[in-house]
């Protein structure tokens, strides 16, 4: 079995849309991946029989009769009214149903075509708009632009709500549904239409695909003393890239450093781990919960930015392992958060993988930052809070990084 812990945001189209990409593309919404190994899925044939069926009602309830499962099969393998149907789409469509009866948005069953997409958006390079989606008070929603992405360059913003894609409205849409509309070939437009708080009508944005390759981490050393390093997302090279950083930092005469994750959807919960560990010595940076049993998760390795006055940037794309992050430095006052409000991730998924090449992913835990806090669609609260408007995307102003840099010019 491969596992990997993970705690993927919201969706993403693309997939990375952190899913939640093709890029669009992404799941990206916290989650522990793992890979179950000899759990074949098999398709039933015929009249209804189960090939390998096992003890199929080993855990059905008393009020679950399978019998009306198969009943419900063969009357529309032989009296729906457009044949041949599909076995196979029925299969993968009551698994489907399965997972959509759980009422959870990060709880999903994926066809093989599709988990090939996610599994690829962690890698970090993928085809589409470059953009994560959530669904969040029945609305299709931009959980953030990735940086640099197409989506960014059209003027996607976080928080945009998707009213249609190529003039078909996302109305009774999820996720999966969403991203496969707005996937696409590398060079072909696709046009969103949008309702962003302060405009007063819905307005259409056309996006050219292309590919997206993510860098996770990126940094400069100012002139003014001051490091700034960007987590785009936290993916398996996160960890080696930000050590990179931290050494330059450190050989370097920094005043302060300031850490933007605004706009990361997420990603894997041990790079999250790993990164507060350079401000956290030997201590617990998140909790796990299930049920009324909590596990810590502690930092390990030497806090080589412990004492270094630091900043957190966040917005309302900052989901998943960026309030993990956020959430525990703020937690030990290791860190000062400045932004808007975070969008509210707080649970893990498991990532089931099956031979057939479908995958599952599914909410196992919750979790707290280290204080016991819960961040679940309430978003991790900034310490000062700094707005970014359209106006200042039209005006190019940066009112947040502003804000870090004049609080850490401040610190004496």
């Amino acid at each position: 079995m491969n596992q990997k812990s993970s705690i993927l945001s919201k969706i993403s189209i693309g997939y990375l849309l952190f899913a939640t990409t093709v890029v669009v593309a992404v799941f990206y919404i916290g989650f522990t991946a793992g890979k179950i190994n000899g759990t074949r899925s098999i398709v039933p044939e015929g009249e209804g029989k189960v090939l390998n069926q096992g003890d199929m009602n080993k855990f059905a309830g008393e009020n679950v009769d399978f019998r009306q499962f198969w009943e419900v099969w063969n009357l529309i393998k032989d009296a729906y009214v457009d044949q041949p149907v599909s076995e196979k789409d029925m299969y993968y469509g009551a698994l489907q149903g399965l997972m959509s009866s759980l009422n959870d948005p990060y709880s999903m069953f994926f066809v093989p075509t599709e988990a090939d997409a996610f599994t690829k958006d962690l890698e970090g390079k993928f085809f589409g708009i470059g953009a994560e989606i959530g669904l969040k008070d029945d609305h299709i929603i931009i959980v953030a632009p990735l940086a640099e992405s197409p989506a960014e360059k059209a003027g996607i913003q976080a928080g945009d709500i998707i009213v249609s894609v190529d003039e078909k409205s996302t109305k009774d849409w999820g996720i999966n549904e969403t991203v496969l509309n707005i996937r696409g070939e590398k060079g072909t437009p696709v046009t969103l239409e949008v309702v962003r708080e302060g405009v007063d009508a819905p307005f259409d944005i056309t996006i050219v695909r292309g590919e997206i390759t993510i860098d996770s981490v990126k940094w400069e050393i100012r002139d003014d003393g001051i490091a700034v390093v960007s987590i785009f997302m936290f993916n398996e090279d996160t960890t080696v890239l930000f050590q990179k950083a931290v050494q330059e930092i450190l050989t370097e005469d920094v005043k302060g450093v300031i850490i933007d994750v605004r706009n990361d959807p997420g990603g894997l919960l041990s790079e999250a781990i790993n990164i507060a560990g350079f401000w956290i010595d030997g201590d617990t940076v998140v909790i796990e919960k299930v049920g009324d049993v909590e596990r810590p998760f502690r930092s390990q390795g030497a806090p080589r930015l412990a004492g270094m006055p630091t900043v957190v940037l966040v917005n309302g794309g900052s989901a998943s392992a960026s309030e993990i992050l956020a959430g525990a430095l703020q937690d030990f006052g290791a860190a000062t958060i400045i932004g808007e409000q975070t969008y509210g991730k707080g649970s893990v998924q498991e990532y089931h993988e099956f031979e057939d090449g479908s995958a599952l992913k599914m909410t196992t835990a919750k979790w707290l930052t280290p204080k016991g806090r819960s961040i679940s669609n309430t978003g991790i609260a900034p310490d000062i809070i700094v707005e970014y408007t359209l106006d200042d995307f039209n005006e190019e102003r940066t009112p947040q990084l502003d804000a870090a840099l004049d609080f850490l010019k401040a610190i004496k």
